[in-house]
């Protein structure tokens, strides 16, 4: 995984004139980010909230589902020193190692020889995740790319590995990230090959709600899915973004691969109050 100096020297490499950091659940590495941020490079602060929607008992099958299914929410230019927020965030951060320890161990379970020192040593200073896991499946062959080991056969939700933590409710996190002046997409909603995902009327409740976008060019999404998510977010009056999904060379992404408009990039910097792009300045 990409150090937060070596994303921003990657993505000014790329091309990229504007690159966020939105590692999850944390924003531990704003200051390395900034620190390193080439001239003519601008970052976009902010975070991945891992939250669980639930649906009301008449929404869904009983079989499994009232637990809810697991979703991204995109978090910018928010106030990380904003008090409440950052206690939710804590909350999620505490419960990443049991979790990560929990996936190790199923695994095992299957037959697969991963190790919980290999899978923290690769997480190294950041928040250990399942990226993490995923990067050590792909060392050990059982996958071909991280983006593999993200189905149900693996880490998936709801997969054969997968364990629950506690995450945000997504209304909960919305309201959050608008109190401490942030903008909220929701990332990858379509992402089926990494298990179930939150039906339509789901997203409409979190556009109500103040969700501001949705993430529709992704490389899990193919290009009936984007057309059919373009659409919905112009029915809901959502913003509609794109972003290759970095997680350093390990994944088969591009950084760069996906961008957002300039003009939808404009309007989240218009909504944000609780903090600003950053300019490079030559690091």
């Amino acid at each position: 995984m990409d150090t937060p100096a070596e994303l921003v020297r990657n993505a000014a490499a790329a091309g990229l004139d504007v690159v966020a950091l939105t590692d999850h659940d944390s924003v531990g590495g704003y200051a390395e980010a900034i620190t390193a941020l080439p001239a003519g490079l601008t970052l976009v602060t902010g975070a991945e909230l891992s939250c669980r929607w639930a649906p009301e008992p008449s929404e869904g099958p009983s079989n499994g589902a009232d637990a809810g299914i697991g979703m991204h929410m995109l978090a910018y230019l928010f106030d990380p020193r904003e008090p409440e927020l950052y206690r939710e965030r804590e909350r999620v951060r505490d419960g990443r190692v049991p979790r990560a320890q929990g996936m190790v161990a199923k695994l095992q379970e299957l037959g697969v020889p991963i190790t919980w020192e290999r899978v923290a040593a690769i997480a190294g200073d950041g928040a250990v995740g399942r990226p993490h896991v995923a990067a050590a499946l792909v060392e050990l062959g059982v996958v071909d790319s991280v983006s593999d080991a993200f189905t149900p056969q693996w880490i998936g939700n709801d997969g054969r590995a997968y364990v629950d933590k506690y995450e945000f409710d997504p209304f909960e996190a919305i309201r959050l990230v608008k109190a401490a002046g942030g903008v909220t997409v929701f990332a990858h909603p379509m992402a089926l090959k990494r298990g179930r995902c939150v039906p339509e009327s789901a997203i409409a409740e979190l556009a109500a709600a103040g969700l501001d976008g949705i993430e529709v060019d992704h490389m899990d999404h193919d290009e009936p899915t984007r057309a059919r998510l373009r659409g919905l977010a112009a029915d809901l009056g959502l913003l509609t973004t794109g972003s290759s999904d970095y997680h350093g060379s390990r994944k088969a992404c591009e950084l760069g691969e996906f961008t957002t408009d300039p003009e939808i990039y404009g309007e989240i910097t218009r909504r944000a109050t609780g903090a600003f792009p950053v300019p490079g300045a030559g690091g």
